[in-house]
């Protein structure tokens, strides 16, 4: 059984529950989407959930009703008839005649006592990829789960639309697994947990997409940057500084204009001098490598630079941190020769490696390759497009992992090797690449001087450890739930006294933990003591350490982890001690 193809059958049948419903509803499109499927309306107010309760019902009836799912091709003027009151069908009707694509139409079929004759249940324009019969999808292994706004096309200036969502599985233990894994989704939701745990903000002043970082969340970002460098500067990469704008012609060089004019942000000087602010550095640091002629005894050359990048994402795609228009990137790129590509792509290859193992990760790889049959889409030549695909499946074979290839999914400007981190939930997410580009080196004369004294063209390798600082900081509080190893903890210790007669032993203790470097935090005694504890769980503060007048006699705290619980009373510097040998360890 296909599971694609239940899908796709179910958001059909949704649009006829919908339509059943509200017969003047207008119909936008129903895709597949990862474990489950959509469907977009038009309707004068929003579903609420005893809709979806409904919609549900009417859709389970379909199923057990047996109904036929047939497709035919129909011709432009047949489909602009057929759909003369659908203003979204009719309008994909013209964008499919102008992409030269055929039209075809899926219906719903009810017989009538086995005969020939048939009544049109609901028809859809589809090209297909469905169940043939309805029995053929098990009603009890699918959900709606909730709605959403979508603007039509993903435009703002299109109407907005009702967006309604759907999983669907073969089997209802599997519904259940997937509806209990969102559930524990829902409450790690980092969008949820990052204000609750003061990482970071969004302000309507500043604008969405946009997020404000609070001093523990810019100490978290830092660390995990400075995390990041040390692999780098044990690899030989050095860093550089780039500006944030940039005149257009850097971008058209490259090809980025072409490619992402529309999505920058632009900026206009005084002079009428047009700017961008910048989407991506690579450019920028191919300036810095052209600022002199190097010997390929100087090469490879490392640059790694971790700035912010902008692009003008549209209003209905931003989420949290995982859709933003602020990107931090902790970009780096290699300038190397040919027979240094291996060599420098297995070192990026070792540091992706050991930054996720760190926080517990299970990485996949998958080769993000051209789409041969779109051209047009690439930059340069497929000469230059085989060589570097075959280069990244021999390095893929030389590490012996399975490396599934992803037509399409390559940059313009060169393929590339997706990693995918699972997650403590089993959700997976694409984090670190490792880019390997041949063109830009050609579109701005990039060179080395060889051993014969001639020049030689060089390559250049793109590579982000966590991508996106942002985007990673969504991926790490829902993969922890906000419970975060000791080293990277914003406040690692609480200090609480018993009463106040404690004050200045808790202070002492205090002063000593800053001394040893590890960050804390005193809570004064203004609540009860089980009041203060309870915070420190909700803010997720890995150690608790409580004094009285016991462990004043004693020069000692007695100790409680965050997910351990009581750890006894053990000696100030014992403590330190043990907390700073975890620290180190960078352990989970």
């Amino acid at each position: 059984m296909n599971i694609e193809h239940i899908r796709h059958s179910l958001a059909h049948l949704l649009a006829a529950a919908v339509l059943k419903k509200y017969p003047k509803a207008k119909l936008g499109i129903g895709p597949t989407i990862e474990n489950g499927f959509y469907y977009d309306f038009e309707v004068p107010h929003g579903f609420s959930p005893d809709d979806l309760k409904e919609f549900e019902a009417e859709m389970r009836h379909q199923i057990k009703e047996g109904l036929k799912m047939e497709g035919e091709k129909i011709t432009p003027a047949k489909a602009k008839i057929f759909f003369k009151n659908q203003p979204f069908k009719l309008e994909l009707i013209k964008d499919f005649i102008k992409e030269k694509k055929d039209l075809s139409i899926y219906s719903l079929i009810s017989s009538i006592n086995s005969s020939l004759k048939t009544i049109n249940y609901f028809s859809d324009l589809c090209r297909g990829g469905h169940v043939d019969n309805t029995n053929e999808i098990n009603p009890e292994a699918f959900k709606l789960t909730h709605t959403a706004g979508a603007y039509w096309k993903g435009d703002e200036k299109q109407p907005q639309l009702q967006r309604i969502y759907g999983v669907a599985f073969s089997d209802k233990d599997e519904l259940n697994n997937y509806l209990k894994m969102r559930e524990e989704a829902l409450k790690r939701d980092h969008k949820k947990l990052g204000p609750e745990l003061d990482l970071f903000i969004f302000s309507p002043l500043v604008g969405p997409g946009l997020p404000l970082w609070t001093p523990r969340g810019t100490l978290m970002r830092d660390l995990l940057d400075s995390f990041v460098f040390e692999l780098r500067n044990e690899r030989g990469y050095v860093r550089v500084d780039i500006p944030h704008i940039t005149k257009k012609e850097l971008y058209e060089k490259s090809g980025h204009w072409d490619k992402f004019k529309d999505e920058l942000f632009k900026v206009k000087s005084r002079e009428g001098h047009e700017f961008a602010m910048k989407p991506m550095n690579c450019p920028h640091h191919i300036q810095i490598y052209a600022r002199k002629q190097w010997s390929y005894r100087e090469l490879p050359q490392r640059y790694a630079s971790t700035t912010k990048v902008y692009r003008d994402e549209q209003s209905g795609e931003i989420g949290g941190l995982s859709r933003v228009r602020a990107i931090t990137q902790d970009d780096a790129h290699v300038f190397c020769r040919k027979s240094q590509i291996s060599e420098e792509m297995s070192k990026i290859w070792d540091m992706i490696e050991i930054f996720y193992k760190t926080f517990g990760f299970e990485l996949s790889v998958r080769l993000s390759l051209r789409n041969p049959k779109e051209p047009k889409k690439y930059l340069g030549t497929p000469a230059h497009w085989d060589e570097s695909e075959e280069t990244l499946r021999k390095l893929a074979k030389s590490r012996k992992v399975d490396a599934p290839e992803a037509l399409g999914e390559a940059a313009f400007y060169g393929p590339k090797i997706d990693f995918i981190a699972k997650d403590s939930i089993g959700r997976k997410w694409q984090v670190a690449t490792i880019q390997l580009d041949m063109n830009q080196p050609e579109r701005f004369d990039l060179t080395c001087i060889s051993e014969d004294g001639k020049p030689e063209r060089i390559v250049m390798i793109h590579a982000a450890i966590m991508g996106s600082i942002e985007r990673f900081m969504a991926v790490l509080i829902e993969h922890t739930a906000g419970i975060f190893p000791l080293w990277l903890a914003p406040v690692q210790a609480q200090v609480l006294a018993i009463s106040d007669k404690q004050i200045n032993y808790a202070t002492k203790v205090l002063n000593e933990l800053l001394s040893a470097g590890i960050r804390a935090e005193l809570t004064q005694s203004n609540i009860t003591l089980g009041k203060r504890i309870r915070e420190a769980q909700i803010q997720k503060i890995p150690y608790v350490l409580v004094v009285g007048d016991k462990e004043i006699q004693t020069n000692s705290v007695a100790v409680r982890n965050h997910k351990r619980g009581d750890e006894g009373t053990m000696p100030i510097k014992e403590c330190i001690k043990k907390l700073q040998e975890e620290i180190a360890k960078k352990e989970m």
